[in-house]
């Protein structure tokens, strides 16, 4: 059984390549998913204030978890086996990285993640996933992109 990793940034396209993930498992493909949310390291500011580094490796955890959990519900409802990390760092490299580790097939992404909303063509992350990754990667555009939200049937799913 294959896996593949979601990278899940709390955008609308990273919940749509969830739903292209699930439907190709619902077509036949044999696979499991590692769902991942990257969060971007603590800012000068953050650590000037809270002075507490495991308190703000917490609050990333706790932040990545909401963020999971949408896609990881979409997953358990569709009776797909899953596991779930948060991580810190840079996003693209750190996407790579864990696919790796988890010895993953492939790596599915949105198109444009929730910094890159109202822009057009590829976001930096994706496009540094489909230069660097050494699997293939699927860059999963929403239809309709132009308010950054799904269409209105990938409610239905």
């Amino acid at each position: 059984m294959r896996k593949i990793l979601l990278a899940i940034d709390g955008s609308a396209a990273a919940l749509g390549a969830v739903r292209h993930a699930l439907d190709l498992v619902a077509d036949g493909l044999k696979a499991t998913f590692v769902l991942v949310n990257v969060q971007e390291p603590a800012s000068l500011y953050e650590m000037a204030v809270s002075h507490d580094a495991d308190q703000l490796k917490a609050l990333r955890a706790a932040a990545g978890a909401d963020v999971l959990a949408p896609a990881e519900a979409l997953c358990d409802a569709a009776g797909v086996d899953n596991e779930c990390e948060v991580a810190g760092g840079d996003p693209a490299n750190m996407i790579i990285e864990l696919a790796e580790n988890y010895g993953c097939a492939a790596i599915f992404a949105g198109a444009r993640g929730v910094g890159d909303a109202g822009a057009t063509g590829l976001g930096r992350v994706a496009l540094a996933l489909a230069a660097h990754a050494p699997m293939p990667v699927t860059l999963v555009r929403l239809a309709d992109a132009t308010e950054g939200e799904a269409p209105d049937d990938a409610a239905d799913r």
